[in-house]
């Protein structure tokens, strides 16, 4: 979620886990949201021009201030992560590591930039994340390079758990893994981060603000009388977002019509006949700044009839981190969505 690598590295695992009934692809991908290590592939020549069918989204992610009147959060402080771990705070920290750019930008959205002294190479958003130091990728974790950052608080999600996690602990520090598996849950962890940082006024207004958001377009997509059916692309040997996916409920909630909605797995990989079988009538191209264009899909051998090339809707995604990051950008990554859908109601 975290970045195209994350994805990628989910699709492998959830093909892993059935391999004792299932043949492994010969394909390797490559994106993020949270499982092991994800397969090495260099990234094609993206285009030096975005097609111009893309929809253009500035991202709006809101940034909440501090107030002077934000009410402390009380300490020493008990909550369960969401790997089911009861983790204890003994007061507010001061130096917080993130493991995740999703966590990164919850941090940096509560106002609390501050506090991090430690983020992940994948961590580039927003800029000044970029300037933190580094504790390597984001399942490669070099774990002394934490330590000696001397955190009072490490926020992990749920791929460090059975691994990172212990090792860290063992060294004596506090970790908390946070993993929304849905967009409102995203919203809903943001309270979770404001108890954490003691920033629950902030929390507050920014779980509102995007609440109200998503609400909107949820309202606007729910007036459509069809609802168009969509390929979502992950990468160009067809790996897409399937039933219990973290985008497949972005999907949803932007009023498209899955085509993947019937798959077995949360990442399937289609075979270029399914796709030519389902006929999507859009296609959203998640790998487009890993080199594939619409020009590129048009050309694959039997697409020419798939209604989406015929109407010349495949739209290339310029930021696949709206929509793979499980962060306070995830509205953004919806209302891109929905305008790509349906550009009639977002004009």
């Amino acid at each position: 979620m975290q970045t195209r690598k994350y994805l990628v590295g989910l699709c492998a695992l959830v093909l892993i886990i059935l391999a004792a009934c299932a043949p492994a692809p010969t394909a390797t991908p490559v994106p993020p949201m949270a499982t092991p290590v994800p397969p090495t592939v260099a990234p094609t020549q993206a285009p030096t021009t975005a097609p111009t069918t893309a929809p253009t989204v500035a991202p709006t992610a809101t940034v909440v201030p501090p107030t002077a009147t934000s009410v402390p959060a009380a300490f020493p402080l008990t909550l369960t992560d969401d790997a089911g771990r009861s983790v204890t705070l003994q007061a507010a920290p001061k130096r917080v590591v993130s493991l995740a750019p999703s966590n990164t930008e919850a941090v940096y959205a509560l106002g609390k930039g501050d506090l991090l002294v430690g983020v992940t190479e994948y961590c580039d958003y927003p800029p000044e994340a970029k300037q933190k130091p580094k504790i390597g990728g984001y399942t490669k974790i070099d774990l002394e390079k934490v330590v000696g950052l001397t955190p009072d608080l490490v926020l992990a999600t749920n791929i460090h758990v059975k691994t990172i996690v212990p090792e860290l602990e063992k060294r004596g520090l506090t970790v908390f893994a946070i993993e929304p598996q849905s967009v409102s849950e995203v919203i809903a962890k943001l309270a979770t981060f404001g108890k954490l940082l003691d920033a629950n006024d902030q929390a507050s207004k920014l779980t509102a603000q995007l609440k109200s958001r998503m609400d909107a377009v949820t309202s606007k997509v729910a007036t459509a009388k069809t609802k168009p059916r969509v390929f979502y692309e992950i990468d160009k040997t067809l790996y897409t977002a399937g039933p219990g996916s973290f985008i497949d409920d972005l999907l949803v909630k932007a009023g498209a019509n899955n085509i993947a909605s019937d798959a077995k797995s949360q990442y399937p990989q289609l075979s270029p006949e399914v796709v030519i079988a389902k006929d999507p009538e859009v296609i959203l191209l998640g790998d487009m700044n890993y080199g594939e264009t619409p020009e590129q899909v048009k050309a694959r051998p039997g697409w020419a009839n798939i209604t989406a090339v015929k109407t010349n809707r495949v739209i290339p995604i310029t930021d696949e981190n709206l929509i793979a990051r499980p962060g306070p950008r995830i509205i953004d990554g919806l209302e891109l969505i929905a305008r790509a859908v349906y550009p009639e109601l977002f004009k």
